[in-house]
C-alpha cells in the first residue's frame, strides 16, 4: 500500500478512537436511562468479549488461547480493575453527573499513572510533574465547585474508577499476560463483564426487559459495536503503524468530544467554572503526553496509555 494509503488508513483509525471513544460518555448516559448501570456494562463486555473471542478464533485458530494460568489470571485481574471497578464506577457516576463532567473527570487518569510511576521509583521529568500539577488543580476545581450532595457522590465514585482504572493500566505491562493483544482483551472483557453482572445482581440491580427504551437498547448496541470493538480494535491496529506520541493524543481530545455531544444532544450544561478546571485537566494531560513523548518512553508506559480508554 502507498505511503498516502496508509497515512490515510491511520487518520481514520484515530478518527474512530477520538470520536467513539470520546462519545461512550454519552451512549452510557443514554444506555442506563432504562437498563441499570452495573448490568447494562456488564452485558456490554460479555457480549463484546464473545464477539471479538470468536473474531480471534476463526482468524488465528486455537493458538493464540495457549496461555499460562498466569497469563490468564493477569489479564482476569486486569479486566477487574479496568472494566469492573473502572468502567463500571463510570456508569454508577453518570447517574449523578454529567456524561460532560464524567469524562473530563475521567481525563485526569494519565496524571494518576504518574503518580503511581513516582510511587515505584520511577523519576517523571519535571515538566511531566508540572503537567500533573495542573491537571490536577483541574480536578481540584471541578470536585470542590460546589454543588448538590449526589454531585458529590458522583465526583467520588468517579475518582475512585479512574483510581482503579489507573492501577489496571499499570499493572499491565508488569504482570503475566497474553502474548496476543486480542486474547487479553476477550479475557479482560469476560472478566470485567461477569465482574459487573454479579456486583449488579449483588447490589439489587435487576433488569426488566419491559422497561427498556428503544433509545437504550440502541445506545447499548452502539456501545458494543463501536465502543467495544471498533475503537479498540482501531486502537490497537494505531500502536503497530503510528507513533505512540500521535495515537495518545487521545487522552485529551476525548472529553472535548463528550463535553460537546453531551451539550449538543441532553442539553448538559456547562459552567464556567467546569469550563475552566476541564480546560486546566486537558492541558495537563497534553503537557504529560508531550513531555513523555520525547522522553521516548519504552513499550511498557506505551502499553500502559494504550490501556487508558473507555
Amino acid at each position: 500500500m502507498s505511503t498516502n494509503g496508509r497515512d490515510i488508513r491511520i487518520w481514520l483509525a484515530l478518527a474512530a478512537v477520538y470520536i467513539v471513544w470520546g462519545s461512550t460518555y454519552l451512549a452510557i448516559k443514554i444506555a442506563t436511562e432504562s437498563i441499570p448501570p452495573l448490568l447494562s456494562g456488564g452485558i456490554r463486555f460479555v457480549v463484546a468479549s464473545a464477539v471479538l473471542g470468536t473474531a480471534v478464533l476463526v482468524r488465528k485458530g486455537r493458538q493464540p488461547y495457549r496461555i499460562s494460568r498466569r497469563e490468564l489470571g493477569g489479564a482476569a485481574l486486569v479486566g477487574l480493575l479496568l472494566l469492573t471497578l473502572g468502567n463500571g464506577m463510570v456508569a454508577l457516576a453518570e447517574q449523578y453527573i454529567s456524561s460532560g463532567l464524567a469524562a473530563l473527570l475521567v481525563a485526569s487518569v494519565p496524571l494518576w499513572l504518574i503518580l503511581l510511576r513516582a510511587a515505584f521509583r520511577d523519576r517523571p521529568h519535571v515538566l511531566t510533574m508540572a503537567g500533573v500539577l495542573v491537571g490536577f488543580a483541574g480536578v481540584a476545581g471541578l470536585s470542590l465547585g460546589g454543588g448538590t450532595s449526589a454531585k458529590a457522590v458522583g465526583i467520588v465514585v468517579i475518582l475512585l474508577g479512574s483510581v482503579a482504572w489507573s492501577v489496571g493500566s499499570f499493572l499491565s505491562p508488569r504482570i503475566p499476560m497474553p502474548k496476543d493483544p486480542f486474547v487479553a482483551s476477550t479475557v479482560e472483557m469476560i472478566a470485567g463483564g461477569l465482574g459487573l453482572l454479579l456486583l449488579g445482581g449483588a447490589s439489587g440491580e435487576r433488569l426488566h426487559i419491559d422497561e427498556i427504551t428503544g433509545s437504550s437498547l440502541l445506545a447499548l448496541a452502539y456501545l458494543v459495536a463501536f465502543g467495544s470493538l471498533l475503537a479498540f480494535t482501531s486502537y490497537v491496529w494505531l500502536l503497530g503503524n503510528a507513533p505512540i506520541s500521535l495515537v495518545s493524543t487521545y487522552a485529551y481530545v476525548n472529553p472535548v468530544v463528550a463535553v460537546g455531544l453531551g451539550v449538543l444532544v441532553l442539553d448538559e450544561q456547562v459552567t464556567r467554572g467546569m469550563l475552566v478546571a476541564g480546560v486546566l485537566i486537558v492541558a495537563g494531560v497534553a503537557l504529560v503526553v508531550s513531555t513523555e513523548r520525547r522522553k521516548r518512553v519504552a513499550e511498557p508506559e506505551g502499553a500502559a496509555l494504550r490501556r487508558v480508554s473507555s
